[in-house]
This record gives C-alpha cells, structure tokens and sequence, in this order.
C-alpha cells in the first residue's frame, strides 16, 4: 500500500512523473527520420507512408496495423485496403489535446497484445507521422502488458524513436500510470 503524505490527502505519486518532467523525458534525444521503426520486438510505430506501401508492408513481414489516425485526412484507407493477408483495427483518433483517447487504451493494447501471440505476427501501430496518437496506444501497450511504468515505456520506445504525445495524451496516460500502479 502507498504511503501517505501528510501533506495531500491522496498517495504519494513521487513515481508518476508530472507534464513537466514527462516534457523534459520527451525532448531527449534525436528525432527519427524512418518511416517505421521496431520499438519493442516484433513492434513497430510508423507513419501514413508506410502503411500505405503494401511492398514495404510485406518486405516487414507485417501481419497487422492498428491505424491510431482512422479515418482522418491522410490515412483514409477503404476497409478492404490490406486484403486478407493483414489484419486491420481502426481508432479514429485526432492529435488535439482536448480527444480523448484513453477509451481506446484497452482495446488496443488487446489488439497489439494478440497480434504478438500470434505466430510470426509482427504488427506496425501508426498514425499520420508515428509520433503522438500512435506512440500513446504502444505507450498504453508497454504499461497494460508489461507493466511498465509510463516512465519505463517512454525510454524504451525512445531508444528506437522519437516520439511526443501532445499534451492532452501526455495528461492521459499519466493518468493511466496512477491508475496502473495505485488502482
């Protein structure tokens, strides 16, 4: 059980780290230049252009796509885009810090969680650059799945990436943390 602060009447978050620090996190190192990049094994967070070259897709080995962007201006692909051969999820998601995407955490963190338990599934998670709406469903993942504190999983995705959720997702997924680790 947390500790109390006499201080504040909620437990001590000392671990969840505030917008601020999670800025600070997020401006670290380089920005990426790749259309898609493996940030966890078998996991890769990419842009529109990519998941729109079947070649490339195929050259991948990419067995699924969650699309963080459905919908939206540049990844408005027909349902039957893919074929047979991927499987497809859809979050019509917007990059403005007032969308609510936390309803979306579950859903999708089965959805990357399935795609990796199934034989040679190799997933590609993106959204129209790869750096915010579909990097806060992989950082969703890496805390649901692997029990990664939201801290762990932006270092672990940032060794492979340069990624920045906008400031309402950052918001989201801080209180994800909380409730990850204080529930």
């Amino acid at each position: 059980m947390a500790e109390k602060d006499p201080e504040c009447s909620s437990p001590c978050l000392a671990e969840t780290p505030t917008l601020r620090e999670l800025e600070e996190l997020l401006n670290t190192g380089r920005p990426s230049c790749n259309h898609a990049d493996e940030v966890w094994p078998n996991l890769f967070l990419g842009d529109h252009l990519i998941a729109h070259s079947r070649f490339g897709l195929w050259k991948m080995g990419i067995s699924h796509i969650l699309n963080a962007a459905h919908g939206t201006l540049f990844c408005h692909e027909p349902h039957d885009f893919y074929g047979t051969t991927i499987e497809y999820y859809g979050v019509p998601a917007h990059d403005l810090p007032d969308f609510d995407i936390s309803p979306y955490f579950y859903p999708a963190a089965e959805f990357i969680h399935k795609a990796l338990n199934t034989p040679g599934g190799k997933i590609l998670v993106h959204c129209a650059v790869g750096i915010s709406r579909s990097s806060s469903l992989v950082l969703a993942f890496l805390m649901i799945y692997h029990h990664l504190s939201l801290t762990e999983a932006i270092k672990a995705v940032k060794k492979h990436r340069w990624i920045f959720p906008n400031r309402g997702f950052q918001e989201q997924l801080r209180n994800l943390d909380i409730q990850l680790r204080w529930g």
